[in-house]
């Protein structure tokens, strides 16, 4: 029997079946690509060219293309990556926090959030390689046998940490993704019309036969990946914060980093996530599945975490202050009233005051006001980083050192590298791979769509007969 709670929203509308989930979802896999796909996905493409040039011709001359100087050694390279890390949190949190605590809402933007946390890493990872200078050296970060040179690393430096937080996390993320496309891409298989898709997605597929023992081992390793997982969300951007707090740098060196770049790097991700599912949502058709209620859940958590970041600004500036270092209270004003100003103000704007607007529900539930702020809300979280790294730096003790930090086009086209990347890897997993996690909506269809069953208790008669599902059931 269709069981329908009568008090929670549902969250998959428009009477689905299981046959019209998977149908929904798998014709954009098996159809041709759209006119719209070919050409946002050639504009990435350009993009990513472009960015390529920059990043090459940076390789190719050195790190002085870039506008660093003596005194300003970290800046957008540095920013960059801390921020890709932080976008890349949100796929894990909803994949393995919101799964250990059953929460329905996450089976429908869980995929393309865990894609998105795979893709963010590797542009975060790109900006290693970039700032490294020789990134045919990379290796040297791994503690590899004596017998390549004494390379043994430096286990107390935190860039050391990095690597081994990212990559376990890149690791992980990878297989927890890869694990619950198995079930969709078994059933894409069975659906394949020609011989080459049969046989990649077969092979993908793994030998999927959708047994009852098969779908036990899957629980189980769904389970098992989210403990492992739930650690690693903490875990990665406390260590990617220790690049700061373990100096001894005002404005860097304190203990609030690690929770307050965790909640950070939630609320950026969160934000990343709203403006891809609501793209996603439009173009392919998918506004049952990916409902207003999964908006405003999102929201709130954009709300939450952004309210736990504004507290993060309001203690920097009282341990500044209460510790009575005047060198550690300079920093902090001025990045309040320095010449970067602007971009500390921006961050502010941004980060506290723009989220404070979800406290409307009307505003919480609107396309329009989510996409933008999601968007606010990101550009923020970028001049967070780098308000914490350049304004740290480019004053300190001996103001004949001073200097400021201007991006050159060098700078500006590696980003642009990293946006190409990840919208091009974004364009063709959305083509190519279900966005949804059909097995996990089929799991939950029956309790939480909105067609109402015949005999429910708690809803009047009247109201059941006057419900528009139950009279499209009824014909």
């Amino acid at each position: 029997m269709h069981v329908t709670s009568p008090v929670r929203t549902p969250l998959v509308t428009g009477g689905k079946t299981y046959a019209d989930v998977t149908e929904d979802i798998c014709k954009q896999v098996e159809g041709k690509p759209t006119k719209e796909w070919k050409v946002a996905f050639g504009i990435s493409l350009a993009v990513l060219a472009y960015g390529t040039a920059c990043l090459f011709w940076t390789w190719w001359e050195g790190l002085g293309v870039w506008g660093l100087n003596k005194t300003v050694g970290w800046a957008w390279d540095i920013t960059n990556f801390v921020w890709w890390v932080g976008i890349g949190h949100a796929g894990t949190l909803i994949s393995a926090i919101l799964l250990l605590f059953r929460q329905k809402w996450r089976t429908s933007i869980n995929r393309a959030a865990e894609a998105m946390t795979i893709f963010a890493v590797i542009c975060a990872a790109s900006f290693i390689l970039m700032h490294m200078g020789r990134p045919w050296l990379a290796h040297w970060a791994l503690p590899l046998p004596n017998t390549f040179g004494s390379l043994w690393v430096n286990f107390n430096s935190p860039l050391v940490w990095d690597v081994f937080a990212i990559s376990t996390y890149f690791s992980v993320s990878c297989l927890f993704w890869y694990v619950g496309l198995v079930p969709d891409l078994a059933t894409i298989r069975d659906r394949a019309q020609n011989k080459v898709s049969k046989y990649i997605y077969g092979t993908l597929a793994m030998g999927w036969n959708g047994s009852s023992k098969t779908w036990a081992r899957y629980e189980y390793i769904s389970l098992i990946l989210a403990g492992l997982s739930t650690p690693l969300v903490l875990s990665v951007h406390t260590i990617v914060s220790f690049d700061f707090a373990t100096s001894v740098i005002p404005g860097w060196h304190t203990t609030i980093f690690p929770p307050y770049f965790v909640a950070g790097a939630i609320f950026s991700g969160f934000a990343m996530v709203q403006n891809l599912m609501l793209v996603t949502r439009v173009v392919y058709k998918l506004e049952d599945y990916i409902t207003f209620e999964h908006i405003e859940m999102m929201n709130t958590i954009i709300t939450l975490t952004g309210s736990i970041v504004g507290v993060a600004y309001l203690t920097e500036f009282f341990i500044a202050w209460y510790s009575g270092v005047e060198y550690e209270s300079y920093a902090f004003i001025n990045r309040a009233t320095g010449p970067y100003w602007w971009a500390y103000w921006a961050m502010m704007t941004c980060n506290v005051i723009s989220p404070q607007l979800f406290w409307s529900r009307k505003i919480r539930r609107s396309i329009t006001w989510t996409f933008f702020l999601s968007v606010v809300v990101n550009i923020g979280m970028w001049f967070e980083r780098f308000v914490i790294i350049v304004t740290s730096l480019h004053r300190d003790y001996i103001p004949s050192s001073w200097a400021m930090f201007y991006p050159t086009m060098f700078d500006i086209g590696d980003y642009i590298f990293s946006f190409g990347l990840f919208f091009t890897l974004f364009f063709l997993f959305s083509k190519y791979l279900p966005v949804i996690n059909m097995a996990e909506v089929k799991a939950v269809i029956r309790t939480s769509s909105e067609k109402l069953p015949k005999k429910i208790s708690g809803v009047s008669k009247a109201d059941r007969l006057a419900s528009p599902a139950y009279k499209k059931d009824a014909e």
